[in-house]
This record gives structure tokens, C-alpha cells and sequence, in this order.
């Protein structure tokens, strides 16, 4: 009796295979072994090469004494993916197209004429073979060409960094030189505020002999994350804890281009008193010295931004920071400025009401204009008077000019200029009398309608989108539940109060601190932190957030910002003293303040959302005073 022929694809199949042992020179198990194989020369091919790591950046000694000491710190320069063998994930794309347009034509070719394939046992396993090895493929490595290069790049535990190479103005070269740019992943350390059990979790795998290693040893651990950042105080005495954690920051700041810049930052008792007099404090008795932490990194117009705090509020710097993760993880916060320029508004008095209206229409018309900026712009190398807008209260005329003052604050420079405006209009007014050089509608350090609606010094908007996912891992709530507790605290309940400004959580918390520590004269707080914060969720589910301020008076020259350890923690920040062009480095201050206080007022919002700011504070601000 015959045998029938297999009428079945599953039965064809099943004839194939149980063929293959029959065909000559043709063993199973050697063709398995030679697909393995394959695939793991292939991956070896594309995924094997090198990473770079801050911890070669480290100084060689164990003692944060020495960042003071150039000679022992690495001098290579910071390594960039074009420095060293990278995976070459373009390959993947190639292949997947390879694959995908392969793997297709063949499904095409069989389903033309699929009856006679089927009765072909040599063609159908030809078929098989290639679907075989296209599904190996699809499942080993097609998904990975998915992810985004600098996704790969920026795993928080092998501390690599992406190269963004961004061309600078440049005189007349042929050549215009590129800026390289670091990108660090996200800080990796716990919230530790709104979860207070983490304190008490130390991290796996700590060496038993940590504290017989040496400074450098341990900062490098904490750079490869196998001690965490925020536990160093717990495995070593808290002195210790700091000159660790300047030798591990020292290093991240050294791989952007800012290698040393704590160096000038002192962590014990120490301060150079000849440079406060004649310049910062009179009748000087000593200093309060204040700590200073370092939030971040936060990703800050497609760069890494780490940002000096100084503050004794426990919780503000570990809040931020959460909040910088959580930027850095969705979008980053993209900052642009609106408006730059400082104001000053004389006071200046008329015999008649009748005058003061004729001082008025002077001053609007636009071919006056030219005239008082060019007595204003004679006392002064880099400002620039911008605007003249005259007020009228019966006799008095309350002149509110605005000025460009370049890298500095520009109080001085505005005030000085001012006065030569005030002589312009004697020379037309003869009865004109100068009552006050600041007539209150500057307006400086007092809250005022006018700063919140024309702005002063800096005007700065910045938002960053932060996907749900890292809302709840990293803030610990929902997106409708931050968005909800926004509206009803930062809009309807400073609606309600009648505050000018204040439509934000804490705003005054971050600019303070980051004023303290670059110094910023804290007093300017007051219109500095004029902020309203705004939350939506976007139509993927996503929670966009956005700080509108527009009033921050910020400068990297004058002042505070000649004191050394003020002018470290600029340095940190990449915007000390004067930048390549004028203004440059302020406003990038006037970018990181922003930064600072939309990271705050995104943690704050989130911990007030899951109802654990109490607790936060209870657990780490709430330490017994010391007998």
C-alpha cells in the first residue's frame, strides 16, 4: 500500500525536518552550533569597544587639599566619543534594512506560488532557513537601532558622555572652531527627602575596608555609583564625607572644561579679608560661613549644568536635585530671555503740573530719545540705554530708564548714567530739580506690579517636558495629581492671598540659594523670584512644566562675585567674570537660576501632590541641636 504524501503545511514541515538528518554532508547539530556562533562574532563585531570614565580625572592623591595642586591631576584632556572606539550602532540601522527588505521579498516569492514551494521539500527548507535566521535577527538585535544614540551613551552607571560638537562665532578664520559640549546622564543618587528609609539603605558590594582607602579611591566608587553620593556621611565622619565629594565633583567639573574650580571654594575656616574691604562690608567682625551643595547635573539647553546652593534649609539642594534628575530624564529645560536690561527711575520735581506734562511729551518723543542716550551712554564703556519711559504724578516725573549693562548687575552703572540724563533735561528744563535718583518705580528690592509686568534685569521662560513613567519612578506621584495641586496652590490659592508675583511654590527658596552662592545681592530676591509656575499634561499623558520670570538681577562682575569662594562656585557654573561676548555670561547665570527654580518647584509640587513633605522634613530637618 502507498504511502500518502504529507497534505498539510504542518505536515510538510515536519517531513522537512525529519529529512535534514538524510541530506548529505548536513549534520543538525553542527548547523545550529555555526548559527550561534555567527551571531555572537556579529555582536562582538558591533557592540565591542571602549568606554570612557571621569574617574581618570581624579588626583592622584587621597586629599581634597589637592585640587589646590594642578600637578597631580590627569592632564588628558576630557575624552570625547570621537576620542576612543565607540559601538558602531550604524551598522544595526544597515542591517535592519537588509534584513527587514530580505525577509519580506522572501514571504512575496513564497506566497506567488506557494502550492508549487510546498511540494518542493527543497525549496520550502531553503524558506525556512532564511525565516529562521531573519526571526534570530528580529529578536537578537532589531530593536536596539530603536533606542537613541544618546540614550546608549548616557547609562547613568557607565558615566559616558555624548559629544555635542556646536560651531562658535569666530573672527576671520577659515576654520570656525567647534565647542564640545559634555552631556552627564542624570544624577543616580535617591530622593532621598520624600523617602526617608533610604538614608538607612547602604548601597551592595561596599568594600569592608572603606575607610582604609583613600580619598581618590572613594571618590572614584562614587563616580562608578557603587557608593552612593548621598550616604557618604553615613560610612565616614562627616568632614571627611566633604573632601570626598569635592574630589568627585572636582572630576565631573573637570571632564565639562571646568577642572578646579572648588579650589577656591574653602571647606574649613578661612577668608581673605582683604578682599572685603572697600568693597563687600564695613566694621567687619568675622563671617557666617554657610554650606554650599551642588545640584545636578541638569541637562540646561542641551548641556550639563551643575548648580551651587547655598543654604541651611535641609532638603532644598536634595530637592532640586530630584528635580534635575527628573528634567534631565524627559526633555532638559530649554531657557530663552525675553528681556535684558537693568532699571533705574529718577524722581525729578516741577514748579507746575503744566510743566511736568511738557517734560513728559519731551521725553516720548523719539528724536529726544537719542539725546539722553547719548548723555547716558557717555559715563559708561559697556552700557547701553535702551528705553526712557516717563511717568507723571502731578508736579513729579518719575523717569524709568533701562539699561543693557553688559556681564554686570548694573546698579552702579544705571545710577551713574542717570544723573547725566538728569543734566540733558537741566540744559532743556532749567527748573527741573532732581527730588530722588530712585523715585521707588525702579523698582529695586521691594515687590512691585511693575517689575512683574515690564520686567527687570533678565526675563527668562523656561519649560522642559517629563514623561509619566519618571513621574512617578522619580517624583513618586501621577501627572493629573502634580497638574492639580499646581492649579489649586500656585494659581487659585495666590489668586486668593492678592499676591504680585507669586504664583509659584517656592521660587524665593532656589534664587536665594543660588544668589547666596554666586554672589548675587540677596536683597534683589524680592523681584528676583517674581515666578509663575505653570503645569499641563500633554495629550500622550506626559506633564509639561514652565517658570515664567521676569525679573531676574543676576551678573558675573562686581559686587560679591570677586570674592573667591563666590567666584568658585561661578566658575563651577562656567560663567565667571566676563564673558567672549558682552552679556553672554550673565545671562547664562540668569538661565541657571531658572533651571534652579524650576527643578525646585517641580519636586516641591510632587511632594506636596503624594503628601510627603512633612514627613521629608520631620526626617531631615528636624536634627537635635548639638550640647
Amino acid at each position: 500500500m502507498a504511502i500518502s504524501e504529507p497534505t498539510t503545511i504542518g505536515m510538510r514541515i515536519d517531513a522537512v525536518i525529519a529529512s535534514l538528518g538524510s541530506l548529505p554532508h548536513t549534520n543538525p547539530e553542527i548547523l545550529y552550533a555555526s548559527l550561534i556562533g555567527a551571531s555572537l562574532i556579529f555582536s562582538f563585531l558591533v557592540l565591542n569597544s571602549g568606554g570612557s570614565s571621569m574617574t581618570a580625572l581624579l588626583p592622584e592623591g587621597g586629599d581634597a587639599d589637592s585640587l589646590n595642586k594642578p600637578k597631580k591631576i590627569s592632564k588628558g584632556k576630557p575624552v570625547s566619543s570621537s576620542d576612543e572606539p565607540q559601538p558602531k550602532w550604524h551598522i544595526l540601522r544597515l542591517t535592519n534594512y537588509v534584513a527587514t527588505f530580505g525577509f519580506l521579498l522572501s514571504v512575496l516569492k513564497f506566497a506567488s506560488n506557494a502550492s508549487t514551494y510546498l511540494d518542493d521539500s527543497t525549496s520550502l527548507l531553503q524558506f525556512l532557513v532564511i525565516w529562521s535566521i531573519c526571526m534570530c535577527y528580529f529578536f537578537g538585535f532589531f530593536g536596539i537601532s530603536f533606542v537613541e544614540l544618546d540614550d546608549l551613551e548616557s547609562e547613568p552607571r557607565n558615566h559616558q558622555h555624548q559629544d555635542l560638537r556646536k560651531p562658535m562665532s569666530t573672527n576671520e578664520s577659515a576654520e570656525p572652531p567647534v565647542k564640545v559640549v559634555k552631556m552627564h546622564p542624570p544624577a543616580s543618587s535617591a530622593p532621598v527627602c520624600v523617602d526617608p528609609t533610604s538614608f538607612k539603605k547602604l548601597s551592595q558590594g561596599i568594600p569592608s575596608n572603606l575607610k582604609e582607602l583613600s580619598n581618590g579611591e572613594i571618590a572614584s566608587l562614587v563616580l562608578e555609583d557603587k557608593v552612593k553620593d548621598h550616604q557618604l556621611e553615613k560610612l565616614l565622619d562627616p568632614h571627611r564625607a566633604v573632601e570626598v565629594r569635592r574630589l568627585k565633583v572636582d572630576a565631573q567639573l573637570d571632564s565639562l572644561g571646568r577642572g578646579g574650580a572648588l579650589t577656591e571654594l574653602p571647606y574649613k575656616h578661612d577668608l581673605d579679608y582683604k578682599r572685603v574691604l572697600g568693597a563687600n562690608c564695613e566694621i567687619v567682625v568675622g563671617y557666617i560661613p554657610i554650606p554650599v551643595g551642588m545640584a545636578g547635573p541638569i541637562t540646561l539647553n542641551g548641556e550639563s549644568v551643575y548648580i551651587p546652593m547655598a543654604t541651611t534649609e535641609g532638603c532644598l539642594v536634595a530637592s532640586t536635585n530630584r528635580g534635575c534628575k527628573a528634567i534631565s530624564q524627559g526633555s532638559g529645560a530649554v531657557s530663552c530671555i525675553l528681556r535684558d536690561g537693568i532699571t533705574r527711575a529718577p524722581c525729578v520735581r516741577l514748579p507746575s503740573a503744566k510743566e511736568a506734562s511738557e517734560v513728559f511729551l519731551w521725553i516720548e518723543a523719539p528724536e529726544n530719545f537719542n539725546k539722553l542716550k547719548e548723555a547716558f551712554e557717555s559715563t559708561t564703556s559697556f552700557g547701553k540705554l535702551v528705553e526712557a519711559r516717563p511717568t507723571v504724578a502731578g508736579k513729579n516725573v518719575y523717569i524709568r530708564l533701562r539699561c543693557f549693562a553688559g556681564d554686570a548687575m548694573g546698579m552702579n552703572m544705571i545710577s551713574k548714567g542717570s544723573l547725566a540724563v538728569i543734566e540733558c533735561l537741566r540744559q532743556v528744563f532749567p527748573n527741573i530739580s532732581l527730588v530722588a535718583l530712585s523715585g521707588n518705580m525702579c523698582t529695586d528690592k521691594k515687590a512691585a506690579a511693575i517689575n512683574w509686568i515690564e520686567g527687570r534685569g533678565k526675563s527668562v521662560v523656561i519649560e522642559a517636558t517629563i514623561p509619566k513613567g519618571v513621574v512617578r519612578s522619580t517624583l513618586k506621584t501621577s501627572v493629573p495629581a502634580i497638574v492639580e495641586a499646581n492649579v489649586n496652590k500656585n494659581l487659585i490659592g495666590s489668586a486668593m492671598a492678592g499676591v504680585v508675583g507669586g504664583f509659584n511654590a517656592h521660587a524665593s527658596n532656589n534664587v536665594t540659594a543660588v544668589f547666596l552662592a554666586t554672589g548675587q545681592d540677596p536683597a534683589q530676591n524680592v523681584e528676583s523670584a517674581n515666578c509663575i509656575t505653570l503645569m499641563e499634561e500633554t495629550p500622550e499623558g506626559d506633564l509639561w512644566i514652565s517658570c515664567t520670570m521676569p525679573s531676574i538681577e543676576v551678573g558675573t562682575v562686581g559686587g560679591g562675585t570677586g570674592l573667591p569662594a563666590q567666584a568658585a562656585c561661578l566658575k563651577a557654573i562656567g560663567v565667571k567674570g566676563g564673558g567672549e561676548n558682552p552679556g553672554d555670561n550673565a545671562k547664562q547665570l540668569a538661565h541657571v537660576v531658572a533651571a534652579a527654580t524650576m527643578a525646585g518647584e517641580l519636586s516641591l509640587m510632587a511632594a506636596l501632590a503624594s503628601n510627603s513633605l512633612v514627613a521629608a522634613h520631620m526626617a531631615h530637618n528636624r536634627k537635635p541641636a548639638s550640647r
